[in-house]
C-alpha cells in the first residue's frame, strides 16, 4: 500500500515537471509582481496536489491542470479585486522565455498583445490564453465551464477587439 503512494506521488511529480509550463502561463497572466506570481504558484501547485485524488486517468492531463490552474487564478483575481477594488494587469513577462529571443519588432507587437489582453475579463483572458496554446474550442469549453460555441463567440469577438486595438 505504501510503496502505491510512493509511486501515485512521483507520477503526479513527474506530470507537474512535463507541464510546469501550464502553471507558469496561467500564474504569468493572472500576476503582475513576481511576489504574486511565486504565491500564485505556489497556490496552483498545492490545489493540484490536493485535487489529485480526483483526477481522471480517462482525461488529459493537461486539460485537468489547466482547469484547476485557472480556477485557482480566478478565485486570486477576485480576492484581490475584492480587497484591493482594481482588477490585475496581465504581465508583461508572460512567456518572457519565448520573447527574449525575439526581435525588438515582435517583442514591440507582443507588449501590445499583452497590454491588450489585460483589458479583457479573467474569463476571457482564459479562453485567449488557451485559444493561443493551440486548445481546441471543446477542450477550452470544458476547462473553463462553457460550451463549445461560446468559446467561438468569445474568440471571434476578442479577434475584432484585437484587431481594432492593434491596427
Amino acid at each position: 500500500m505504501m510503496d502505491e503512494g510512493i509511486r501515485d506521488s512521483e507520477r503526479f511529480a513527474a506530470l507537474i515537471r512535463d507541464h510546469a509550463g501550464i502553471a507558469r502561463k496561467v500564474a504569468a497572466t493572472y500576476a503582475r509582481d513576481p511576489d504574486d506570481r511565486a504565491d500564485l504558484m505556489q497556490d496552483i501547485l498545492a490545489n493540484l496536489w490536493a485535487s489529485w485524488p480526483r483526477y481522471d486517468d480517462a482525461r488529459p492531463f493537461p486539460t485537468w491542470m489547466y482547469r484547476v490552474a485557472l480556477n485557482v487564478a480566478l478565485s486570486h483575481v477576485r480576492s484581490v479585486y475584492r480587497e484591493r477594488r482594481v482588477m490585475i494587469p496581465l504581465s508583461g513577462d508572460h512567456d518572457a522565455v519565448a520573447a527574449a529571443e525575439l526581435d525588438h519588432e515582435t517583442n514591440q507587437a507582443l507588449d501590445a498583445l499583452h497590454l491588450t489582453m489585460a483589458r479583457f475579463d479573467p474569463l476571457n483572458r482564459a479562453v485567449l490564453l488557451l485559444y493561443l496554446d493551440e486548445r481546441s474550442h471543446r477542450e477550452i469549453g470544458e476547462i473553463v465551464g462553457i460550451g463549445e460555441s461560446a468559446v467561438g463567440t468569445r474568440i471571434d469577438r476578442m479577434k475584432q477587439k484585437l484587431r481594432r486595438d492593434l491596427a
